[in-house]
């Protein structure tokens, strides 16, 4: 059964269009360190489901794009590099703590910012908007997908 996905990303980090410019357009989802949502990658994720790709910690946060899951779940190389900021010492290829999936940009969209979102009584469970959520990956409901793909989405 499909999925549906917020994926946040800073953009200085990883943009949506940096991802755009990438062989295949395709990037792995490293350096998430946190349980609950590495285990959404690797329980729950699967090739195919949908995600909106969200700029965060940013001056204009909000949905940048259209991407999909394009892996499984599988390690993060990020953790093995002792220059990495995702380093972990504690991890090792025998036993790796965290996973990352590959996300492939489908299409950029005109960004739709947090303000634009709380607008609407139809998103006011998604889980980007509850105040103290700062998970990077969030499941969002087919309705909450939908009615951003078919009434806030503006093709750039």
């Amino acid at each position: 059964m499909k999925k549906y996905w917020l994926m946040k990303s800073e953009p200085s980090e990883c943009s949506f269009e940096s991802v755009l410019e990438m062989p295949l357009q395709t990037v792995p989802w490293f350096g998430v360190r946190n349980y609950q949502a590495r285990n959404f990658m690797r329980d729950q994720m699967t090739v195919g489901d949908s995600v909106l790709f969200y700029h965060s910690s940013c001056a204009y946060p909000g949905i940048a794009g259209l991407a999909h899951v394009a892996s499984s779940a599988h390690p993060d190389e990020t953790q093995f590099d002792q220059n990495s900021v995702y380093f972990d010492p504690k991890s090792s290829r025998q036993n790796p703590r965290w996973v990352c999936v590959d996300v492939r940009a489908d299409e950029a969209i005109e960004l739709i910012g947090i303000s634009e979102l709380r607008k609407y009584p139809e998103l006011a469970q998604m889980r980007v908007l509850q105040k103290g959520n700062r998970l990077s990956i969030t499941p969002v409901t087919e309705e909450e997908y939908l009615f951003i793909v078919k009434r806030l989405v503006k093709k750039i």
